[in-house]
């Protein structure tokens, strides 16, 4: 999910108590598999993004260099959708990329990469973050991005804690990169908002905080996302690079 501020946007003290993982499964499979889709009807911003992504990836390994281990980088892509961010940004830092994609048309683009004799897909599952069950100690890099708003909180906090225990210690990453809430300063109510649209939640960046802390993970280094146009009217989207505490 891209970070449009929709129109049918409502706050809730809960606001991830209405979230249905049906609507919204329902809600995605209406739409063609298409990066224009992906992103809400504006393509334009997947450079800006993927840019960003390895930016922020690239600063994050010049800080914390992992220890050459000559084994293969394994990274997975959370809510993969069609493959946007395994083509365009995982497949430069990873040697192999498995995915997770609740949508069954959008798993099937993603697995054409390793069908056109890239290699570089390895292993996928077609279903929502919250069933997926990881293998302890696999992953160097776990990137969960615009995927975690279809999440609830108590959801979240499990994926997590569940991210925490796959991925290779004491050298691999989780990072979350999500829409945000506007604060009163960028003119904003500062609370969690429910979209009825696709049954999601933007989160304040102090909810955040309370749940990578509820999982047991201390955020190594965070970054906002430069270069959207600010014509567009979309939320705030900040990067969190995470480990186990």
């Amino acid at each position: 999910m891209p970070p449009v501020a929709s129109q049918n946007e409502s706050e809730d003290v809960a606001a991830d108590s209405r979230i249905k993982p049906s609507d919204s499964i329902s809600y995605w499979s209406d739409h063609p598999p298409t990066v224009n889709s992906m992103l809400g009807g504006y393509p334009q911003i997947s450079r800006t993004d993927l840019r960003g992504s390895a930016s922020f990836y690239a600063k994050l390994l010049r800080k914390h260099p992992s220890v050459a281990s000559g084994k293969p980088v394994i990274g997975v892509d959370c809510g993969a959708g069609i493959g946007r961010i395994t083509a365009g940004f995982l497949s430069t830092v990873c040697d192999v990329v498995d995915f997770v994609e609740p949508v069954e048309a959008f798993a099937l683009e993603v697995k054409k990469q390793q069908m056109e004799g890239k290699g570089l897909v390895g292993k996928g599952w077609v279903e929502s973050l919250e069933n997926w069950a990881p293998e302890k100690g696999r992953y160097d890099l776990i990137w969960i991005q615009w995927c975690t708003l279809y999440l609830t909180d108590v959801q979240l906090v499990d994926c997590l804690k569940k991210c925490r225990n796959a991925i290779n210690v004491p050298h691999g990453w989780i990072v979350v990169k999500e829409n945000t809430s506007k604060s009163i300063e960028l003119g904003g109510d500062g609370k969690d908002v429910y979209d009825e649209d696709d049954s999601s939640v933007t989160r304040t960046e102090t909810k955040f905080l309370k749940i990578f802390d509820d999982a047991g993970l201390n955020v190594m280094a965070k970054e906002t996302q430069r270069g959207f146009p600010k014509s567009l009217g979309l939320f705030p989207v900040r990067t969190y690079a995470l480990r186990p505490r």
